[in-house]
């Protein structure tokens, strides 16, 4: 199930119809095929469920609901920060839900208040601005801020763990770019600094929310950068699931936790098909035309959903796999005079006589 459906199912309580399938890019075929196969189930005639999803409310899907029913109480609201990444299918690991955050253009039964965070009920942050300022956007009936302003909102209020997902999500998926983040800053009325901190280090290249903590704990420790080709004789299956370190000759395997979604096809794209044809050719040490070949890996370290919570940790494991691959691989000079200078050495020793200890 596509994104744009899936918010819609949390919308309206897990169902969905064939129009908004169809609204959502599924073809009559493409529908048919899931109905016959049992990956969605008629729930009753027109109204369709995930079969996987049917008994499954997260906290996600409640704010899911909450910030649409909100919305469709008033056109003057805007879904904004965290609820407006809910709604865009962007990550929401770490992230606080509890309540909605929605972006108004008039005080609306608030007087006197122009500008600011205005609390109005206990789930409920409401973030006045007149004007609201640029980047709103309509989707099914109502309207939200943009990915590039939701993502800039958020990694200025949010914790930087949780922003930083949500940044590379949106790269990575193809929602926004990296001069529109940072042109989204611009805009901000406060948190600016924080929020550019963190489009800096966004990245197109992390594909799950264990990869952006992991990029961020290593560098952070001032590790190297990640190369942004995958390790010579990785298996397909396991793209996205490895860094790869040429210099130290290093590969860190990581647990691909909450993965990011793109528009992308599974098979048959153009960029995936190319990079497939790469790391088979590393694999099988034929080297692609005008590339530079890696030297083999000689070092293994693998980091689990459990050990990002602990970075001093993390970061220790792979100093001392560099170090273990650095000793594995460095070469050792042979130096012709070094025998020679031995000898003499022990002749200087010998005719010192020997050594005694004074009391």
């Amino acid at each position: 199930m596509n994104p744009t459906l899936s918010v819609l199912r949390a919308i309206r309580g897990g169902v969905f119809t064939r129009a908004d399938a169809r609204a959502c890019g599924y073809t009559d075929p493409d529908i048919d095929t899931l109905l016959s196969t049992g990956g969605w189930r008629r729930i009753r005639p027109g109204r369709y469920a995930a079969f996987r999803d049917l008994t499954l409310v997260t906290d996600e899907t409640l704010h899911v609901r909450r910030t649409f029913q909100l919305l469709r109480e008033s056109s003057g609201r805007i879904a904004s920060h965290q609820s407006a990444a809910a709604l865009h299918g962007l990550p929401l690991w770490g992230l606080d839900l509890s309540e909605v955050h929605l972006t108004l253009a008039a005080p609306e039964e608030i007087p006197g208040v122009l500008r600011g965070r205005v609390v109005a009920k206990p789930d409920v942050v409401r973030h006045v601005r007149s004007p609201v300022g640029p980047g709103v956007v309509a989707w099914n009936g109502v309207r939200l801020t943009s990915p590039p302003r939701t993502v800039a909102e958020v990694a200025a209020t949010c914790p930087p763990a949780p922003a930083q997902a949500v940044a590379d999500a949106s790269l990575y998926s193809g929602l926004t770019t990296t001069a529109a983040l940072r042109k989204a800053t611009e805009h901000l009325i406060e948190g600016a600094e924080r929020a550019r901190s963190i489009v800096t280090r966004a990245t197109s290249e992390s594909a799950s929310v264990a990869e952006s903590r992991l990029r961020v704990i290593l560098a952070d420790a001032g590790l190297p950068m990640p190369s942004s080709s995958p390790p010579p004789g990785v298996d397909a299956d396991q793209l996205g699931c490895s860094l790869w370190f040429p210099a130290e000759r290093t590969v860190v395997e990581f647990e691909p936790y909450r993965p990011y979604w793109t528009d992308a096809a599974d098979e048959g794209a153009p960029a995936l098909a190319a990079y497939l044809a790469e790391a088979a050719d590393r694999a099988f040490g034929v080297p692609r035309p005008g590339l530079p070949v890696d030297p083999s890996p000689a070092g293994y370290c693998w980091i689990s959903w459990a050990d990002l919570d602990d970075p001093v940790e993390v970061t220790e494991r792979v100093r001392t796999t560099f170090a273990r691959a650095h000793r594995a691989t460095a070469v050792r000079t042979l130096d012709p005079a070094r025998r020679a200078r031995r000898a003499r050495r022990s002749a200087e020793l010998s005719t010192q006589g020997p050594i005694t200890r004074q009391s």
